[in-house]
C-alpha cells in the first residue's frame, strides 16, 4: 500500500487561498484542486463521517455536531465515542484487505474507542473539585503520556475558547510527526483547526484573518514537506468554507414565545427542559434540527418557521431525503438559515436568567453550538486581571466560574452549515492529478479517493 496522509485544514476554501497563504497557493497550483459539494449540514462531525465512511448522514447517523438523544431526552454535543458512527470506516475496509495496514488518527472527531491503531484526541480532566484541566486521550493509552513528555501538555485552552490560537494546531502537527516517526502508519489522518477561530469571529475580513492564514500556511508547509520527504502521498481537504454573516436567529426564543419551550428554574436561572418541551430546536451553526414532541402542533411550528425572516429552508422528513439527512436522529424539521444568518441556542428571554454555563466555555452542557465562546466579553474592563484572578483560584484549588463569554451573538461574523452558492466558499480537495481529475466531487467520493491513493 502507498503511504498516504490526509490533512484536514478546517475552513479552508478557495476564497481564502491567496496572498496570505503563499506556500499553500504554490503547492495547490501544482495539484488537482477540486471543490467538494458539501454535505448538509456542512459541519465538522457530519462532513468527517461522510469522508471516512463514504455514506451520507442517513446511513452513518451523524446528523450534526450534536443531536437530541431521544431515549435520554437530552441534547448532547461533541460526544467522542466512535461507536456513535453507524457505518464501517475506511480503515476497517483496508484492515480487512491487508492485515499489515495501520492507521493513525490525530484529532479527527469520534476518535475514542475506534479501531484505528493510533489515536489522539482532546479529553480534559475533571477533578471532583470542579476544575477542568488540559489533557488528551490516546490509543494506545501510553501514547498520550509519551507525546506530552515530548511536546508538553496538550494546550486545551488554545484548542477552543477566547484564547484559541495556533499553539494547539502546532501541537497536533508535531504530534502527527512524532507518531509517524515512532510507528510509520500506512494512513495518517491529521486535523488542523486553526482557521476556524478567526473566520468565525471575523468572517471574510482579510485585515483581521490574514495573520491566522499566515500561521496555518507555515504549519502546512512544515507538515507537507515532512511527509513528502518520507515519500507519502499527501491529500489536503477541508470540511466546509466559512462565509460572513450578520444576523443571529434565536430560534428557541421564537418557539418559547409561542409557548412550546419548557424551562426549569435552577437557583433563579433557567435551563432548557427538552423532554417536556412541546417543540424545541437543536441549533448547529446555520442548521437547526427542530423536534416536535406534540405532533398536533406540527403545522403551526412549520408555519412559524417558514415565515421567520432569515430562515431559507424548512425541510420535512420527505425533503430531508434529498440531502441524505433522513435519519431517526434528525429533527422532525431541519431548518436552514439564509446566507446572512445563523442559529443561536439561546432559549432565555432575559439575560439575567441565562444559565451559568451560558457565559462560560461549556461545550458539553450547552444544548446547541455556541461560537460566541471564541470571544472574550468586551464589557470586561480589565480582561487580563479578571481572567488572571480566576486562573489563580484554579491553581489554588478553589472553585471558580470562568464566566467571561458575552451573550451578544451579533459579535459573531462568520458561520457555516448551509450549502453556499459560490464554489469559492465550498470545501476543497487537493491531490495529484493521477488520483483525481474532476473539478467537483461529491462528499461521498472522498472515501473512494483516499482508498484509491492507498491502493496505488
Amino acid at each position: 500500500m502507498k503511504k498516504t496522509v490526509v490533512i484536514d485544514i478546517v475552513a479552508l476554501s478557495s476564497r481564502v487561498i491567496g496572498e496570505h497563504t503563499p506556500f499553500l497557493k504554490s503547492w495547490i497550483d501544482k495539484k488537482q484542486h477540486s471543490v467538494i459539494e458539501p454535505v448538509l449540514p456542512a459541519v465538522t462531525c457530519s462532513a468527517q463521517s461522510v469522508y471516512l465512511t463514504g455514506k451520507m448522514p442517513n446511513e452513518h447517523g451523524i446528523v450534526g455536531n450534536g443531536w437530541y438523544f431521544q431515549d435520554e431526552c437530552e441534547i448532547k454535543f461533541w460526544r467522542q465515542s466512535n461507536r456513535l458512527v453507524q457505518s464501517p470506516k475506511i480503515w476497517d475496509k483496508l484492515k480487512s484487505e491487508n492485515p499489515e495496514f495501520t492507521c493513525a488518527n490525530l484529532f479527527w472527531w469520534y476518535n475514542m474507542y475506534s479501531t484505528v491503531d493510533y489515536a489522539v484526541t482532546p479529553r480534559p480532566l475533571y477533578p471532583a473539585d470542579g476544575r477542568k484541566l488540559p489533557d488528551c486521550h490516546s490509543q494506545p493509552m501510553e501514547l498520550r503520556d509519551r507525546l506530552q513528555q515530548e511536546l508538553g501538555q496538550f494546550p486545551l485552552f488554545s484548542f477552543w475558547g477566547p484564547n484559541a490560537n495556533i499553539s494547539s494546531t502546532q501541537w497536533i502537527a508535531d504530534a502527527a510527526k512524532k507518531v509517524d516517526e515512532w510507528h510509520n502508519p500506512t494512513l495518517n489522518l491529521i486535523y488542523l483547526p486553526h482557521l476556524d477561530y478567526a473566520l468565525q469571529k471575523y468572517g471574510i475580513d482579510f485585515e483581521k484573518i490574514g495573520k491566522s492564514l499566515q500561521e496555518i500556511d507555515a504549519v502546512a508547509q512544515d507538515l507537507i514537506t515532512y511527509f513528502e520527504n518520507r515519500g507519502a502521498e499527501v491529500i489536503l481537504l477541508s470540511e466546509y468554507g466559512i462565509t460572513s454573516v450578520s444576523k443571529p436567529i434565536h430560534i428557541n426564543r421564537l418557539l418559547r414565545s409561542a409557548g412550546w419551550i419548557q424551562v426549569k428554574n435552577e437557583l433563579g436561572l433557567e435551563t432548557l427542559d427538552a423532554g417536556t418541551s412541546q417543540a424545541f430546536a437543536v441549533a448547529d451553526h446555520q442548521v437547526a434540527h427542530v423536534h416536535i414532541q406534540d405532533q398536533n402542533l406540527y403545522s403551526q411550528v412549520k408555519g412559524l418557521l417558514e415565515n421567520t425572516p432569515g430562515i431559507e429552508q424548512v425541510l420535512d422528513k420527505k425533503a430531508q431525503k434529498a440531502y441524505g439527512l433522513d435519519h431517526e436522529r434528525s429533527g422532525d424539521l431541519v431548518v436552514v438559515a439564509d446566507k446572512d444568518s445563523w442559529f443561536t441556542y439561546y432559549f432565555w428571554m432575559d439575560d439575567k436568567k441565562a444559565p451559568d454555563y451560558a457565559r462560560c466555555v461549556d461545550i458539553h452542557r450547552k444544548p446547541g453550538y455556541d461560537p460566541v465562546e471564541l470571544i472574550l466579553d468586551p464589557k470586561i474592563k480589565v480582561p487580563l486581571l479578571k481572567v488572571g484572578s480566576k486562573v489563580l483560584k484554579k491553581k489554588l484549588g478553589f472553585r471558580y466560574l470562568m464566566d467571561v463569554i458575552p451573550l451578544d451573538a451579533t459579535l459573531v461574523k462568520g458561520a457555516h452549515g448551509r450549502i453556499p452558492e459560490s464554489d469559492e466558499d465550498k470545501p476543497v480537495f487537493v491531490s495529484n492529478t493521477s488520483l483525481n481529475a474532476k473539478n467537483t466531487i461529491q462528499p461521498t467520493e472522498v472515501f473512494e479517493l483516499i482508498y484509491r491513493a492507498l491502493k496505488a
